[in-house]
């Protein structure tokens, strides 16, 4: 095999094909601004499509669509993740927006004045980078997720597809997120499940029923997207809070758990005789365990001092200080509670892009960040 490394230079490069990278190539065609988008995926939408069977999303149709593109199909409806991924898929042939699949970047450096991405075999510079992804990449376990027994079929929510991925006897579900609510009550019609955490609330109402679809939807996207912002003072004192907080329970309620026979469990303290030991004290004999635990950032290969200890990126509105014409879009509460969905994406994009002219007509040297703007 060669070693040999094909360097090529683009104005800007968006790392990242999915709804943020897509959204912001939308925004960077309309301003003529040469770009490529970068995505490690081998079709755009995949990252959707790989998720678990029965996804659906919690907001209707109506608020999915990116800029330029509504999302097909009856408004009122919730899109599965196979119809996000085939609505992805389009919105980039029908912008004819230039990108590349299967090109994992592995390198975000700097080469004087430029910035270097390496992907492979290919190694390109630019005067821009966008960073079109979310928090949420690598998934996560407890260390002592290790000293189970190996007999004990282990999957993290990332790799669960449905429950014939899942041996006969008990399930052990840890989490008590939506991720979590949703994959209990599926695996519960045909296995034993139990689940382990303490939910931190829920939406009363449903959201299937005609008052969730045509009400409840619109004052959650509301408040999402022009309540809780950095524009807002009440946006700004519950970000810090928000950004650590599980968000509460959306689609399944505490009663649909019980009404499925699921059995609810203290916390996972860690693990006894190969088993998982309950903060009860109890441990569980199951045959296998759905870990929806979340994730940790998926940042390490940027090699620029932007992180922070958590491993995220130090920005404002997305734009990098100490590193000018490096920007960050699609990560949680960017600017509001919508900028890593669907509903929101778009306006952090477009703010971005507009980032990116402004430094392409601004005199050497000088600084330019995203500016604030008002929802939407």
């Amino acid at each position: 095999m060669s070693n040999r490394i094909y360097s090529s230079h683009i104005h800007t490069i968006v790392i990242g094909g999915g709804q943020a990278g897509l959204s912001v190539g939308y925004h960077l065609r309309k301003l003529g601004i040469p770009f490529l988008i970068l995505d490690a995926h081998r079709r755009i939408g995949d990252a959707w499509r790989n998720r678990w069977d029965s996804l659906r999303l919690f907001t209707p149709a109506r608020y999915c669509g990116l800029p330029g593109l509504p999302f097909p199909g009856r408004g009122d409806s919730f899109p599965t993740k196979d119809d996000v991924a085939h609505y992805l898929e389009l919105y980039a042939k029908y912008f004819q927006l230039p990108l590349e699949t299967n090109a994992k970047v592995n390198l975000l450096s700097r080469n004087g004045n430029r910035f270097v991405v390496t992907a492979g075999d290919q190694r390109f510079e630019s005067e821009n980078v966008v960073v079109a992804m979310a928090n949420y990449q690598v998934p996560k376990r407890p260390a002592f997720a290790t000293e189970i027994n190996t007999s004990i079929v282990q999957l993290h929510a990332h790799e669960y597809r449905n429950p014939a991925q899942l041996p006969e006897g008990d399930v052990l579900i840890v989490g008590a997120g939506n991720s979590a609510a949703d994959i209990a009550i599926e695996v519960a019609r045909t296995h034993e499940t139990w689940m382990s955490g303490k939910e931190s609330g829920f939406v009363p109402l449903p959201i299937d029923g005609i008052l969730g679809r045509q009400f409840l939807s619109r004052v959650i996207r509301f408040i999402g997207h022009h309540v809780l912002t950095l524009s807002t003072p009440i946006g700004r004192k519950k970000r810090p809070v928000l950004l650590r907080r599980t968000t509460p329970l959306i689609r399944v309620k505490p009663k649909d758990l019980i009404a499925a026979g699921i059995t609810r469990v203290p916390k996972v303290a860690g693990v006894r005789y190969g088993l998982p030991w309950l903060e009860d004290g109890r441990t569980l004999n199951i045959k296998s365990i759905v870990w929806c635990t979340g994730y940790t950032p998926g940042f390490s290969w940027i090699d620029l001092p932007v992180l922070g200890s958590d491993g995220l990126p130090a920005h404002e509105l997305g734009g990098v200080r100490n590193a000018p014409g490096l920007f960050f879009v699609g990560l949680h509460y960017l600017y509001s509670m919508t900028s890593a969905t669907l509903v929101g994406v778009g306006r952090d994009a477009q703010r971005i892009a507009q980032a990116i002219a402004s430094r392409q007509a601004a005199p050497v040297g000088a600084a330019v960040g995203p500016k604030s703007v008002q929802a939407a």
